[in-house]
């Protein structure tokens, strides 16, 4: 699964700390995130649409390879 998370992160300025304090998470699990080696859970995956204002959809998607 693909991802813009670190593209719309930086875009606000945000370390990944920031981040994951803001979804209540450690940073370790949005590098994870961001690096395409953990796929979040639906939960954590609304709230950071939430956080970033924009549908799921706009921050994960299915690789096409």
């Amino acid at each position: 699964m693909k991802n813009s998370v670190r593209e719309r992160r930086k875009a606000r300025e945000m370390t990944q700390g920031d981040l994951a304090d803001a979804v209540d998470v450690t940073r370790q699990s949005i590098n994870a995130i961001e690096r395409g080696r953990y796929n979040p859970s639906l939960e954590l995956a609304l709230k950071l649409a939430v956080e970033f204002d924009c549908a799921v959809e706009d921050l994960f998607w299915l690789d096409s390879d």
